[in-house]
């Protein structure tokens, strides 16, 4: 039975899984690699607590109730009692492997090991570890506390206890869950980002302006985001990276990133949080 979180990586999706997890009664224990960005982490979190109260969809004692259940672990070696480790950190098959080989020998042999990745191989990354069969995938959405969906992913070795105890955790703190293989994009990627390549080809080719392919798809689709604005929210260079691990994956051109994409993200141009991508923004 899963009863304590582990949370190696505590930007906005670590931040994010630990609070749903926090408000859900589960004590946390999250790491990053300073303490000025746990710190930030923790920002983040009462920042959402607050903007939840002021909608008048959380209260005082929730917040206190969160931020009570999070501490904060200095080392890997103190995630060695945690029921499930939940990797968060930058989409890096390298640094996500040496996490692993580590936790492996400090963790106790019930925890389940899972990464967040998007993209990345899970079957890759538990191939480093003595305990395959209690490793999975659960790609939750950003933002954490507002997105309802995780995708839990099993690998050929996950077992089925390991992967049911995923599921009901993921279940547990809010999540409606949908069952992936373990194939690059998963479910949700491998369909929405060959749909945001399309409209970054079609703006290149000058079929239309930015704003009338975002409020085409609005309006004429029932999209609550624009494809253009949607590759600012999650960001050009996310979009690139994953577009280029599914095309060497599958090598479909559907999977292709358009000249305009990568001209951009070496150019700097990032999407919101740079300030400007397709659309320009307040950084403040």
């Amino acid at each position: 039975m899963i009863r304590k979180i582990g949370i190696v990586g505590f930007g906005q999706m670590g931040s994010g899984i630990a609070q749903v997890s926090a408000a859900a009664g589960y004590p946390v224990l999250g790491m990053d690699m300073s303490d000025a960005v746990f710190k930030r982490g923790l920002g983040y979190i009462t920042k959402s607590l607050d903007k939840a109260i002021e909608k008048g969809k959380a209260d005082a004692a929730l917040k206190e109730k969160v931020l009570g259940n999070i501490k904060q672990a200095t080392a890997l070696k103190e995630f060695a009692d945690c029921d499930i480790v939940i990797e968060a950190v930058i989409e890096n098959i390298d640094i996500k492997k040496q996490i692993f080989k580590e936790l492996d020998t400090v963790c106790k042999p019930e925890t389940i090991l899972a990464s967040n990745t998007s993209s990345l191989s899970i079957g890759d990354m538990a191939s480093v570890t003595n305990r395959r069969d209690r490793f999975v995938g659960l790609h939750f959405f950003n933002p954490v506390p507002v997105m309802k969906l995780c995708e839990v992913v099993r690998t050929i070795d996950t077992s089925d206890a390991v992967f049911k105890a995923a599921f009901s955790f993921a279940e547990s703190v809010g999540k409606s869950c949908i069952t992936a293989k373990d194939s690059p994009g998963y479910v949700v990627n491998v369909l929405l980002v060959p749909y945001l390549l399309d409209a970054i080809r079609q703006f290149e080719r000058g079929l239309a302006t930015r704003e009338d392919i975002d409020t085409g798809m609005m309006l004429g689709c029932g999209h609550p985001m624009g494809p253009l604005t949607l590759t600012d929210f999650i960001g050009l260079d996310t979009i690139l990276y994953i577009a280029d691990i599914m095309f060497e994956e599958f090598k479909d051109s559907h999977y292709s990133a358009p000249p305009l994409l990568r001209r951009m993200v070496n150019a700097g141009y990032l999407g919101k949080k740079a300030g400007r991508g397709f659309y320009e923004y307040d950084k403040k």
